[in-house]
């Protein structure tokens, strides 16, 4: 009997000897293993990391070339409406995405993540393949609302992130699937900046006759898609971590369990309450959408900005320039979130990073209709600066919020916030492109008005989004987790 109970005390962590393990419950192995062994699990945050980058890459992979396909499509009847057909084809995948995350959230809370992110990453092959040989305009508005209406894998991720850790390492594990999203939408741009239209800038490479002259943008599509076939196979190798049974802290059949149950130790509502009903999840949630408005618009406004004509107030750069300096931008996001952020987060807190990176936000905005007055080299340096200071800042507001968002629900309750927060950021997002190419062609046509002329409405407009989301993340707009208040 001695010696049993010291197998059973070798089980169990020092603090909670009397939670019991069940060894055929996945959930149960990964809690084993969290109280056995005190390091970050780099392994798995490696997967979570190329699994996360696949739920960016399409979004905004097409700004680049988007406003050429809806051109190459010839269904807008002036140069000026182009922006307007961009905006309806961007807000397709969000719009599909909001209609469906409840519903992924939900099934990864009641099959498990690993399931879910299986198969969204499959039916994301399959329609990044077919946005890229889309033939007209509705072909490509179809193929992006499919897209968006599979592509689950966020919501499930980001409560596996937090399940997979440690609680002193969940600011690390949320900061690799926050910065894996954010170079998605940032890389995303960068590959379909370089890669579409390869017949006209690599002729050398690819032929007149060839199926990319047919399709000229098919090509970032297969390079995704081929980047999501690896996150796909990389998923086979990730732990469940959801719990698989009802019992708590019992034997079953005399036989000692070898796993921990989840306690509902988190903030907000118990496991029996609804969710809507949790006010700090849903506060949160309605904070985290304002901002989430704001980048889905600055994401499509900045490429079209980029690449429009000096007279409308663009900087008149090249598909290959807007790729540069995403590409800048994505790598030393890469290096601030996964070095810096979970430092920073640490001496000021989730909620202070967020206000603090809102209000610095603002000023760098402010500083773009400025440096599109520049040319030559200080153009390239300080829009590269810019681009870099907002795309950390923006990235930081959301890691900050995805911390909050977890710490309200417990674990059987994870995945459906993760889906309801993801949902309304989706429905949110989808007057962003929309409403950003809107409001991009309007400004095209008052380019000699004497309030905000041109770009300035633009500019103008993303930073009251920002100014708006900053006020609601102070009382009485959020109700923040007992834990962070």
């Amino acid at each position: 009997m001695a010696d049993e109970n010291r197998s059973r005390e070798g089980l169990l962590s020092k603090t909670e000897k009397d939670v019991l393990y069940y060894e055929d419950c996945p959930g149960c192995r990964i809690d084993h293993r969290k109280d056995t062994n005190l390091g970050a699990p780099y392994k798995e945050l490696v997967y979570i990391w190329i699994v996360a980058l696949c739920a960016g890459l399409p979004i905004s992979s097409l700004y680049p070339y988007l406003y050429f396909l809806v051109r190459d499509f010839n269904v807008a009847k002036r140069a000026e409406d182009i922006g307007y057909y961009a905006g309806c084809v961007g807000s397709a995948y969000m719009l599909g995405r909001g209609l469906t995350a409840v519903l992924w959230g939900a099934l990864a809370d009641r099959y498990g993540r690993k399931p879910i992110i299986l198969f969204c990453c499959t039916t994301m092959i399959i329609f990044t393949t077919l946005f890229g040989l889309s033939t007209n305009f509705w072909m490509a508005v179809s193929m992006r609302l499919l897209l968006g209406a599979f592509s689950g894998i966020f919501g499930p991720v980001q409560a596996y992130a937090t399940e997979v850790c440690r609680k002193e390492h969940q600011t690390l594990a949320l900061s690799f699937t926050s910065s894996a999203w954010a170079i998605g939408m940032i890389i995303g741009p960068a590959i379909g900046g370089f890669l579409a239209q390869p017949a006209e800038k690599y002729p050398n490479v690819f032929t007149k006759d060839s199926l990319f002259a047919r399709f000229p943008y098919f090509l970032p599509c297969l390079c995704i898609s081929v980047w999501t076939t690896a996150a796909t196979i990389a998923c086979l190798w990730l732990p469940e971590t959801l719990h698989k049974h009802k019992a708590t802290n019992e034997e079953s059949h005399g036989t000692v369990s070898t796993e921990k149950t989840q306690e509902n130790n988190e903030i907000g509502s118990t496991e029996s309450e609804s969710l809507y009903r949790n006010r700090p999840l849903m506060s949160c949630i309605i904070v985290y959408c304002v901002f989430s408005l704001h980048n889905m618009a600055y994401g499509e406004i900045f490429s079209l900005w980029a690449v429009s004509p000096k007279k409308f107030g663009g900087l008149n750069y090249t598909t290959d320039n807007v790729g540069e300096v995403l590409s800048v931008t994505g790598l030393g996001l890469f290096l601030f979130q996964l070095a810096l952020f979970p430092k920073l987060e640490r001496i000021l807190g989730p909620l202070m990073v967020a206000r603090v990176c809102a209000a610095l936000s603002i000023v760098v905005l402010g500083s773009y209709p400025f440096i599109a007055k520049l040319s030559g080299a200080s153009l390239s340096l300080l829009i590269n600066i810019a681009s870099l200071l907002k795309s950390i800042l923006s990235t930081s507001i959301f890691t900050g919020f995805v911390i909050l968002q977890n710490a309200t629900v417990s674990q059987r309750q994870r995945g459906a916030a993760n889906g309801i927060s993801s949902t309304a950021m989706s429905l949110f997002k989808v007057f962003g492109p929309a409403g950003g190419g809107a409001i991009f062609s309007l400004a095209q046509k008052r380019m000699n008005a004497s309030f905000l002329p041109g770009t300035d409405l633009v500019f103008f407009i993303l930073n009251l989004i920002l100014v708006i989301g900053l006020i609601m993340t102070f009382k009485p707009f959020l109700v923040l987790p007992r834990r962070h208040g």
